[in-house]
């Protein structure tokens, strides 16, 4: 991204982007925007992603992902709980929905994103029932990466729907 920047004028991009990250091995997008919403380059987030970091503009760089199975692998041999984050926002048919909730659960997924700053209160129930047909326990989470970026405010998402297993209550049994 840097690099493709530099060639728009934009110079000192991915040194500039590394200020926002902890880890080096772990910057993204969001940090790449954030440099360029604070250095002046762009007025806020939505037009850093208009103007350079979607597809077909100068800062783009596909996303590289790694296999379904091996992402639950990683997370669970680590201790954590594989989650399937938001799914409203991947934009798939019915039918590849379904496969993707199958296969995760066949690899040991545990969790999906019930409740979230993107989702309506119709998807949150909809995943809300994925989550009880495919034995799925619920998440909610805010997407929050600042006022200024979020949707929706830190501590403001409505509850998860009822009849539903918390992830946390499956991590609670985990701390000693």
């Amino acid at each position: 991204m840097g690099e493709q920047l530099a060639k728009v004028g934009i110079h000192g991009a991915y040194e500039g982007a590394l200020k926002y990250v902890g880890n080096p091995r772990l910057i993204s997008r969001t940090h790449f925007a954030r440099f360029l919403v604070d250095s002046g380059v762009c007025r806020d987030t939505p037009e850093v992603f208009r103007k350079y970091l979607t597809e077909g503009k100068p800062g783009f760089v596909p996303h590289r992902w790694a296999r379904l199975g091996d992402a639950v692998q990683w997370i669970t041999q680590s201790g954590g709980l594989a989650v399937i984050a938001h799914p409203a926002r991947y934009n798939f048919s019915p039918n590849l929905e379904y496969a993707l909730f199958s296969e995760f659960k066949q690899h040991g997924g545990q969790g999906v994103e019930v409740v979230t700053g993107s989702h309506s209160a119709a998807e949150a129930l909809r995943y809300a029932d994925m989550a009880r047909e495919f034995g799925l326990a619920a998440s909610r989470g805010s997407d929050f990466h600042s006022p200024d970026e979020s949707h929706i405010d830190l501590g403001k998402l409505p509850p998860l729907p009822d009849g539903l297993t918390p992830v946390w209550q499956l991590l609670a049994g985990r701390v000693h």
